[in-house]
């Protein structure tokens, strides 16, 4: 096996004993590839061992990427901020954003929808623990929010999304991780029409244990699998650069 494929096994194992720790069906958790900074080449791999679908945090990376992915039958999320002027480059590549924060960029994606004849899968992001550092929106504005975007007939809300505290141990991450199981209820509660929250997307590498006991349906894992980053975060690798980590 690579190491690749190993990292996987272990991430599934994990997951796998999370959630007999819970009294969970794994087959009820998502793993969904981070592959922020990586290249298509260890992306593929990683694909070789099942079909996961991925998530990028940048729309540079969306579509400087996609030639790699056009012949596959894959999943591709935006699960980074979205900025208003990337939303048309980022529809051509996505199936599903997980980080829908504001009501204007919802409204944005829906009329883009609109000209193209199609329907998106979103999911509405909250920042739930609070970090000034952080997308989302305010937790407490969480029905209302959820109403507005259900509004709009071209987006499909499905899911909820959150990034856990970042903190030195993942149990601390744990009061950040059951509130957006706590605003799925209250969403739940609301019968609100279109609204159907069929993931709770939350849990990385570090918290993916905390993730599942709170009710996550998808972890978000790339460090895990692909290695720490070799580039610092803020710096997209041009492809040139890519070719040598495919050997």
């Amino acid at each position: 096996m690579t190491s690749i494929a190993q990292n996987i096994a272990v991430v599934r194992s994990r997951i796998a004993n999370a959630c007999q720790d819970c009294g969970r069906d794994p087959g009820d958790v998502t793993l969904l590839l981070a592959t922020k900074t990586q290249p298509p080449a260890l992306i593929l791999e990683a694909l070789s061992q099942g079909p996961f679908p991925i998530g990028e945090n940048r729309v540079q990376e969306l579509v400087e990427k996609a030639p790699a992915f056009e012949d596959l039958q894959i999943e591709r999320h935006m699960i980074g901020h979205l900025q208003s002027n990337k939303a048309a480059k980022a529809l051509d590549h996505v199936s599903c954003i997980q980080s829908i924060d504001r009501l204007s960029i919802a409204q944005k994606l829906d009329r883009l929808c609109k000209d193209r004849g199609r329907t998106l899968d979103v999911f509405l992001q909250f920042n739930t623990s609070g970090e000034v550092s952080k997308f989302g929106m305010d937790p407490g504005a969480a029905v209302p929010f959820a109403r507005s975007i259900a509004a709009l007939p071209h987006l499909r809300v499905r899911g909820l999304m959150t990034v856990g505290l970042l903190a030195p141990h993942p149990v601390l991450s744990r009061d950040s991780l059951s509130k957006l199981r706590e605003l799925r209820d209250e969403v739940n509660d609301a019968s609100i029409s279109g609204v159907e929250l069929r993931h709770l997307s939350m849990g990385m590498s570090t918290d993916l244990e905390v993730a599942i006991a709170e009710g996550s349906t998808m972890v978000r894992i790339g460090t895990d699998i692909f290695g720490q980053r070799a580039q610092p975060p803020g710096r997209y690798w041009p492809e040139k650069e890519w070719a040598h980590l495919g050997e």
